[in-house]
């Protein structure tokens, strides 16, 4: 009986571990790619051998810590490389969550460049990747991208219409905003069961979709089941005027079609002191033709000319003209009005036609994939590509996050903190590069003085606006001493004061000064 027992638990122990291997095994199996860098990538990756591609890949580290990645070296140029997987994929969510992820650091910002990748489909017999360029069959493109008026992560798909059997490219609507700082981020977009289209962010979600939804990708999957017909014409006698001239209408009597916009003046009068005689120019004294003119290959020397100093202090010189008026009798050309067309056949459209290449689907099944690349053309270089993650678990997928891009993220943040703290210090201790900025450190330090405690606020605005007005001139900040002397005079004395400085008036400062407890500096 005891060894039955004994039996008994050996089975149970060797079930649980039989059973424990197989979810490790499919856990493992969920995985289709990852590339960690941990290792250089040549031999893995292949930079593209077509000609437009000149930027170099580099193996380097992350700025700031150990963290190996994928390295865009060189700036405005176009880069071209990719990686093949270890055998193609289907995407299907049938067979679990479809999740496309990567980390990626804009090191020097992103003015103007793409750092999206491209899951390609099976290239033609032959294709290799060195032939890798912007005509290789793609998939899915996924990533950010930002030059112009263009910001967004980019999720674009391919699909081949069953009908036509020509593929279309069908684009996200309202995609999110990439992050364009300088820390490593994490991209993810995770493809579920009903066409769901998911974009994380960081791990946030920051975008859902349906892949078939026509509010969501342009142009939708499915076309429209009609369209116009190509050979329909518009009949000849077709009326598409809703209004017309009223034929019953006729220029009134008195519409002077030729009237002018304006007339002379006639109670126009010139000014007292004009001087008909003078020329608002004349030529310049001191104006001395050079030894080397020519009159025949030059032309004609003439002196320059300058105002005419004799009109200076005249109401103006030359030819006395009166000046225009609007002409009271000016209405233009007479047109008849409009009224409603008693023959309009309303817009004309083409009639419509069953569209051969339509088609409806429930589920979306979106091409393979066998190899990753990225093909972009770059205006910045330090975009650092890493943990470039295929899977099919979204739990497969949150552990990669948790374990390569937090510590990273985390770290660069600390880092920055730190670099902050010496900057400021720094800042402290570097003397004044200039008198503006030595004022304007004196007046923060004065709204320290422990008897002005209840004043420090405002002082402390004031000077702040101050500073932030790029129209303060050294000029100006000459009276700010003035102006703090019959502060602190005012106070000792304990009675109200109000200053009135021209400089101070001329910034829209009001400034009155309150013995005691209350000073108030308004805004200007």
């Amino acid at each position: 009986m005891a060894f039955s027992f004994l039996l008994l638990l050996v089975a149970q122990f060797l079930l649980l571990v039989a059973c424990t291997s197989i979810v490790n095994a499919q856990s493992s199996n969920a995985t289709v790619f990852y590339e960690s860098f941990d290792k250089s990538w040549k031999g893995r990756w292949i930079v593209s051998h077509k000609d437009e591609f000149t930027g170099k890949w580099k193996y380097d580290k992350s700025l700031g810590h150990g963290d190996y990645g994928l390295l865009v070296s060189e700036k405005a140029k176009k880069h071209g490389i990719a990686v093949t997987l270890a055998e193609t994929t289907i995407l299907d969510p049938s067979y679990g969550a479809i999740v496309l992820q990567y980390n990626l650091r804009l090191q020097k910002g992103l003015e103007c460049s793409g750092a999206y990748l491209k899951y390609l489909q099976p290239q033609k017999a032959g294709w290799t990747l060195s032939d890798f360029d912007n005509g290789s069959p793609y998939s899915i493109m996924f990533g950010p991208d930002k030059c112009g008026l263009t910001n967004k992560v980019h999720f674009i798909f391919c699909h081949k219409n069953p009908k036509s059997m020509e593929y279309s490219e069908h684009h996200l609507k309202a995609p999110p905003v990439p992050k364009i700082d300088k820390f490593t981020h994490v991209y993810s977009a995770i493809i579920t069961l009903n066409n769901t289209l998911r974009i994380l962010i960081d791990g946030k979600e920051v975008k859902t979709a349906n892949l078939l939804s026509s509010k969501d990708f342009d142009p939708p999957v499915m076309p429209q089941p009609t369209l116009p017909d190509p050979d329909d014409k518009k009949p000849s006698d077709w009326d598409d005027r809703a209004k017309i001239p009223d034929p019953e209408a006729s220029k009134p009597d008195d519409w002077d079609d030729d009237a002018p916009r304006e007339i002379i003046d006639a109670g126009a009068v010139k000014p007292v002191g004009w001087l008909d005689d003078e020329p608002e120019e004349i030529d310049d004294p001191e104006s001395i033709k050079s030894e080397d003119w020519n009159d025949e290959e030059d032309g004609q020397w003439t002196p320059a000319k300058i105002d005419n100093p004799k009109c200076e202090d005249a109401p103006g010189c030359g030819e006395w003209k009166p000046p225009t008026k609007q002409n009271p009798q000016y209405k233009g050309k007479w047109k008849a009005p409009f009224v409603e067309n008693p023959a309009y056949n309303g817009i004309w459209k083409p009639r419509q036609i069953p569209n051969p290449d339509y088609f409806t689907v429930e589920k979306l099944h979106l091409e393979p994939i066998s190899a990753i690349g990225i093909e972009i053309w770059t205006m910045q270089d330090g975009i650092l590509f890493d943990d470039i993650l295929v899977t099919h678990d979204e739990a497969d997928a949150q552990k990669y996050r948790d374990k390569t891009w937090k510590p990273k993220f985390d770290a660069e943040k600390q880092r920055e903190a730190m670099e902050d703290k010496e900057n400021d210090i720094i800042n402290v201790n570097r003397p004044p590069r200039n008198m503006k900025e030595w004022i304007f450190e004196t007046m923060f330090k004065i709204a320290d003085i422990k008897f002005l405690a209840p004043h420090k606020l405002s002082i402390i605005q004031s000077v702040k606006k101050l500073e932030d007005n790029a129209a303060v001139t050294l000029t100006v900040l000459g009276a700010i001493p003035l102006l703090l002397t019959s502060f602190l005079y005012s106070l000792a004395l304990g009675r109200k004061q109000k200053v009135k400085l021209p400089l101070t008036y001329a910034l829209g400062l009001n400034v009155n000064l309150i013995s005691n407890k209350s000073s108030e500096i308004a805004s200007y």
